[in-house]
């Protein structure tokens, strides 16, 4: 099991991976009025934690699962092909394949003797979740931690992002992100017993709005943040 640094650390948004570069689809969100205030902003945030913030953490905790298991290869692959099929948007896919190529490329850096190689040579990259099983095995997490790390992120990026985008004091913001806690552990208690099943049943919850809504963002000339 890691140490509680090397948890802070990876759960830091200042890792080195590009995180602070996305708002996860607030940007959109807040165009189309949808997020407006501290209020929309905590709906915001439960909606992700409870649809992409699952899957991507059910995902990186399988990922950390086969990291040390025979076959990996296989069921790294097979992985990368059941997220993917859930990512129903193109821009989506894309911008977990970038995020996992940064994050590829830290985890590489920080732990050379890891298991990068063992992830599938796909166009574009690993997908971001992927990654950071392999990144988390190679730091020491389990599992379960590795799922902490994910769900984590996925309420932060855009937290941080909305201080940007609508102004909100961060001291608010960061009151929410407290209020939040709760549901982020039990998001990541839920994604670590749905790692243990095949990759074909790992969660797959959707939402459809936050497709729709990053197919129009990856169409703007000018936007603050990269999704």
């Amino acid at each position: 099991m890691a140490t509680p640094t090397m948890l802070l650390l990876l759960a830091d948004g200042r890792f080195p991976a590009g995180a602070h570069a996305h708002s996860a689809g607030l940007e959109a969100a807040v165009a189309a009025g949808r997020v407006t205030d501290l209020v929309t902003l905590g709906e915001y945030l439960r909606g992700r934690l409870a649809t992409a913030g699952l899957v991507a953490a059910a995902f990186a905790a399988a990922a950390r699962r086969a990291a040390w298991s025979n076959g990996r290869r296989a069921t790294l692959a097979q992985l990368d092909a059941e997220l993917d099929a859930r990512t129903a948007s193109p821009a989506q896919r894309a911008v977990s394949r970038r995020q996992g190529r940064a994050l590829l490329r830290a985890g590489r850096e920080i732990w050379p003797g890891g298991s990068f190689d063992e992830l599938p040579a796909t166009s574009g990259g690993p997908h971001q979740p992927l990654v950071l099983g392999l990144v988390g095995a190679a730091a020491g997490l389990d599992p379960a931690q590795v799922a902490m790390v994910a769900a984590h992120a996925t309420v932060t990026g855009s937290a941080s992002a909305a201080v940007r985008l609508l102004g909100l004091d961060p001291y608010r913001v960061q009151a929410l992100l407290v209020r939040l806690a709760a549901a982020c552990d039990a998001t990541a208690a839920q994604a670590a017993r749905a790692a243990e099943q095949p990759p074909q049943r790992l969660p797959a919850a959707a939402a459809p709005l936050a497709d729709i809504h990053a197919e129009a963002h990856a169409t703007w000339e000018v936007r603050l943040f990269a999704s």
